[in-house]
């Protein structure tokens, strides 16, 4: 099988229709909290996907600041104290 054909049947496959991108793209805006009270207001795919873009990189900006706040926490109580167990405890969760 040439490979031309190939790749014609594996895209029929995978194929997504303009209504569907449409769907998923106001699927994404609802939760994206920048974007979630301007459901009535027309946006563009193109600004959804931005704003989820940014959404994500302060998400993760969140994570590095919460981990670097939790190592801080661990590092400066006693290993054996009762709020190093309650923190271990949390994280085995």
């Amino acid at each position: 099988m040439s490979s031309r054909r190939s790749r014609s049947r594996q895209s029929g496959v995978s194929r997504i229709t303009d209504d569907q991108i449409a769907d998923l793209v106001t699927k994404l805006q609802q939760l994206i909290p920048e974007l979630r009270n301007r459901s009535s207001d027309k946006v563009s795919a193109s600004t959804v996907l931005q704003e989820t873009c940014n959404y994500i990189r302060s998400l993760h900006r969140e994570v590095d600041d919460l981990s670097d706040r939790l190592s801080e926490l661990l590092a400066s109580t006693d290993s054996n104290s009762a709020q190093a167990a309650i923190i271990r405890s949390l994280l085995m969760q």
